[in-house]
């Protein structure tokens, strides 16, 4: 059931991630992974979600079926795929297409033949006979209360081989009923010039309401789409982040961002736009891949900025290095601290981290320097913000944040002659007063460290009992003196309610996970509010 929407009905958005996207090679989406995106797509605001092909297989069959009774769509309507009616049948006989109407669905996309070669070779059947199956279909299904949708398939090679015969599957759909009919660069090889030239073309010609659907094969299905929006299309089709089959479909986000905030449309309802990197992220935790960093207004590090010059200009208007609002689309502007920093990156990072440098100016040269200082020895603080924060209050501070003093550490890794092998590590430290050796077994030397650390501080600091490893790498940078190699080790951290990440460098992996173990508990004790020991 759909509630009303309160958009109009002269622009559509419609996403087909539930068919489309799941096309992707890597995605492999269960009725629930397809409930889930369908009620994720509804809160963003869609106005059409494809939800498969009911008939074709049982899982889409069972998907429709069960999103009836367990969804309450409050602006999107539920649409069904299908073919049109067999070569040579009727389609009030054809039962692929009594599937679709027994789907529920209020709205059906058909797709069709539009290339002559296809219609020849892969429907074995006529060029007129094609053009029946479309007549038959559309009307049949209006006839039974159906809204219709038509996918020309392959329209732009097919109007480059034969532009009048793909004009007249247009003409066709349109006059038996159809509601819009979406020209589909299938093969996503079309240029964004060729495709505004296209559709102004059969626009002009066929009268049709027009809609387009791009495959990203070129690089430019985003491009296509918005370049047949400046040609009278009206109806967009895209997936959640671009998933789709090869290399993707017209990517949803950048679209309806586009159009909500360079043309001026209104295509989501009101406010639904803050939400869009929430649920683009929500969408990729469902079918289990990770988030692009770098996607178009969504991406962790779309407005992320690290050149010193970018950052003074941002520090006096952020709008000199930005296109827009960050929150426009619920992201946020982040500092990234490098080797590249200047002051004013020091500043920002400073004011974002909540730690008041006051204005001293001899204070954040003294950080800028010390942070070129340490990544020409290795470290990147661009991922670890829990690391330069440390450093940063050290420098504030005029000393180290300490909750505890190492007196030594060691690691022992050992293969015993039966194939069996041994990890211990042993910690010798003091905190608030107290010198406390501690020893402990793990499944390699990094993680008894771990262990051994916990059991030496968990008594007095018993916070760290929440905390949990939750990513770690190793990158090995070779060449940094002569012929030997530096180590550095990124150590992401949790309390269960926010992660914080971490960096040690060294000349062996052991010691430099060491480093980044200490910053991670010592940060996770600054986090919990536990005073520095004196």
């Amino acid at each position: 059931m759909t509630e009303t929407s309160e958009l109009d009905d002269s622009f559509h958005v419609f996403d087909t991630t539930l068919r489309d996207g799941a096309q992707r090679e890597g995605i492999n989406l269960t009725v629930a992974d397809k409930l889930a995106i369908a009620r994720h797509l509804d809160d963003f605001g869609v106005g059409f979600i494809e939800g498969g092909w009911p008939g074709a297989n049982p899982r889409d069959t069972e998907f429709f079926a069960r999103a009836q009774q367990e969804i309450h769509f409050r602006h999107a309507q539920l649409v069904a795929f299908g073919a049109t009616r067999r070569a040579g049948a009727r389609a009030a006989q054809d039962p692929q297409v009594k599937a679709l109407l027994d789907s529920g669905a209020p709205v059906i996309t058909l797709v069709a033949k539009s290339h002559d070669r296809h219609v020849e070779l892969a429907l074995r059947t006529t060029l007129d006979e094609n053009l029946e199956m479309v007549r038959d279909t559309v009307s049949f299904l209006r006839e039974q209360g159906r809204r219709v949708f038509v996918d020309c398939e392959h329209f732009f090679d097919g109007y480059r081989a034969n532009p009048e015969y793909a004009k007249a599957v247009v003409r066709t759909a349109s006059q038996a009923g159809a509601d819009v009919v979406i020209l589909c660069d299938t093969n996503g090889g079309m240029l964004p010039a060729q495709v505004q030239a296209v559709v102004s073309t059969v626009l002009a010609d066929t009268g049709a309401r027009l809609g387009i659907h791009a495959q990203d094969d070129t690089g430019c299905a985003v491009a296509n789409t918005l370049a047949a929006v400046d040609a009278g299309a009206t109806h967009v089709q895209c997936t959640a982040n671009g998933y789709g089959e090869r290399v993707g479909n017209a990517n949803l986000f950048p679209v309806v961002a586009a159009l909500e905030l360079k043309y001026g449309k209104k295509v989501l309802p009101e406010g639904h736009l803050r939400e869009m990197t929430r649920i683009s992220h929500a969408i990729a935790e469902v079918v289990n891949l990770t988030p692009s960093t770098h996607q178009p207004y969504v991406g962790v590090s779309a407005f992320a900025h690290k050149a010193g010059l970018h950052a003074s200009a941002i520090k006096v208007d952020p709008d000199l290095y930005q296109h827009i609002d960050p929150e426009q689309v619920g992201n946020t502007m982040r500092m990234l601290v490098s080797d590249m920093a200047g002051r004013a990156s020091v500043e920002l990072k400073g004011k974002e981290l909540g730690v008041d440098l006051g204005g001293d100016r001899e204070l954040v040269g003294r950080v800028v320097e010390r942070v070129k200082e340490r990544e020409l020895a290795g470290y990147s603080y661009e991922a670890a913000d829990a690391s330069f924060e440390l450093l940063l209050r050290a420098e504030v501070e005029g000393k180290p944040l300490k909750y505890f003093e190492v007196e030594s550490w060691r690691a022992i890794a050992e293969d015993r002659p039966d194939g069996s092998h041994a990890n211990e590590a042993t910690v010798k430290l003091w905190a608030k007063s107290e010198r406390i050796v501690a020893t402990a077994e793990g499944n390699g030397p990094v993680n008894a460290l771990d262990r051994a650390l916990r059991v030496a501080l968990e008594r007095i600091y018993p916070q760290l009992a929440k905390l949990d490893l939750v990513d770690y790498k190793v990158r090995i940078l070779e060449g940094v003196h002569g012929t030997q190699s530096t180590t550095r080790v990124l150590i992401s951290t949790s309390d269960g309610t926010g992660e914080w990440s971490t960096v040690g460098v060294a000349d062996n992996v052991i010691a430099a996970s060491w480093q980044a173990l200490e910053d991670a508990y010592t940060y996770g004790l600054l986090r919990a509010g536990v005073e520095p020991a004196e």
